[in-house]
């Protein structure tokens, strides 16, 4: 990896890398080098101690799980998906749901990067604290990542429990839902076709499939009927067929319930016959300069459409609507934004594109579309 991207140095050549191809996007094209990495993975040093773990940076997040668990830790939280690499889940701010729980990005103690010039950089919170905070979401623009750092937490149960509820329901007891459980998030039906494109068991059009985690000690047999108790990261996974073709913004929490019922609003009355749900799930606030949750605790608001057909339409009304909540978008994903709106959104952007400008002069891990963002 070093030697490639010193090659593309040398030649001036554009580089960029890719993950598992979880986030089919814009971040990842590029007219140079396409590094393949996916041979850079594996756990180098798990600390039980320090609850600090090393591990290469193209290795997925499945791979944590036991790793962590023999050491008696675990990853604090995750998403539902666990194939993408720890750098790319890093570097796009990626998480799970809980607003006490922030994404990957804030677990990242330290990494070794090789930057725009070909030097080969330590980057850690205690010495170079800026950095830092800019590299955990550059999504590739400050150098490839060969290593990570993050910190774990002590290893830990989920008790999970899916509830069917109305939306009306899930409104009413909004507050509750996040004050009670460490992990809210629920899907939202337009149509009683919706919950059969995720794998879930059938559920009638305007009711929510509702996700509630529960933190509970080892050993603990109080569930029944469909609930489940186990290890974390055995809890957390879910598989199904993903649809990559989805927006997703993070809005300010005080704003949620306004801008679901919003968006819920255009659905039913612009897209009466859609099937794709309206995922909703919470996330607290970090310091990473470019990550959505920037000194902010937000909602996550996600839309799809269908594979292959012109649904842009919706997609610019849903980015006009989430743009007058603040709506700040998930790099991993389809987004709209300008440069004028990053500005607006992301206090620390200017001095992330200084920071960029140092450590890439000439733009190699650039592509069109982070250049008209970020140059």
């Amino acid at each position: 990896m070093i030697g490639a991207v010193r090659s593309a140095v040398r030649s001036g050549t554009a580089i960029r890398t890719h993950g598992t191809g979880h986030s089919d996007t814009p971040i990842v094209e590029t007219a140079g080098t396409l590094l393949n990495t996916s041979a850079v993975k594996g756990i180098i040093s798990i600390d039980r101690d320090t609850c600090l773990v090393t591990a290469f940076a193209s290795t997925p997040i499945r791979d944590f799980g036991d790793a962590l668990w023999e050491h008696g830790l675990a990853l604090a939280n995750q998403g539902d998906i666990d194939t993408q690499t720890i750098a790319g889940a890093i570097a796009t701010a990626t998480h799970g749901s809980g607003l006490q729980f922030s994404s990957f990005s804030s677990t990242l103690e330290q990494a070794r990067i090789v930057d725009g010039m070909g030097a080969v950089l330590d980057v850690t919170r205690a010495d170079t604290p800026d950095l830092l905070a800019a590299l955990q979401t550059s999504i590739g623009m400050l150098g490839m990542m060969t290593r990570v750092t993050l910190k774990a937490v002590p290893a830990y149960y989920l008790h999970e429990q899916i509830r069917i509820l109305h939306v009306d329901e899930v409104l009413a007891k909004w507050d509750g839902l996040l004050a009670d459980h460490r992990h809210f998030s629920f899907f939202w039906m337009p149509t009683d076709a919706s919950s059969a494109l995720y794998g879930f068991p059938p559920v009638p059009k305007d009711h929510c499939f509702v996700k509630l985690y529960t933190e509970v000690p080892a050993g603990f047999d109080g569930h029944s009927g469909d609930d489940r108790v186990d290890r974390s990261y055995r809890i957390y996974a879910h598989e199904f067929e993903p649809n990559f073709y989805e927006l997703e913004y993070f809005i300010p929490i005080e704003a949620g319930k306004r801008a679901f019922a919003a968006q819920r609003q255009y659905m039913l009355e612009n897209l009466p016959e859609s099937r794709f749900p309206l995922e909703v799930r919470f996330v607290a606030e970090e310091d990473a300069w470019l990550s959505p949750n920037h000194r902010r605790k937000n909602i996550v608001l996600s839309i799809s459409g269908v594979p292959g057909t012109d649904y842009w339409p919706y997609l610019r009304d849903t980015d006009q609507l989430f743009d007058s909540f603040d709506g700040r978008p998930h790099w991993g994903k389809l987004h709209l934004t300008t440069p004028e709106r990053l500005m607006r959104l992301f206090p620390r952007y200017d001095d992330f594109k200084a920071l960029r400008r140092k450590h890439d002069p000439h733009g190699l891990f650039l592509n069109p579309h982070l250049h008209a963002l970020f140059a």
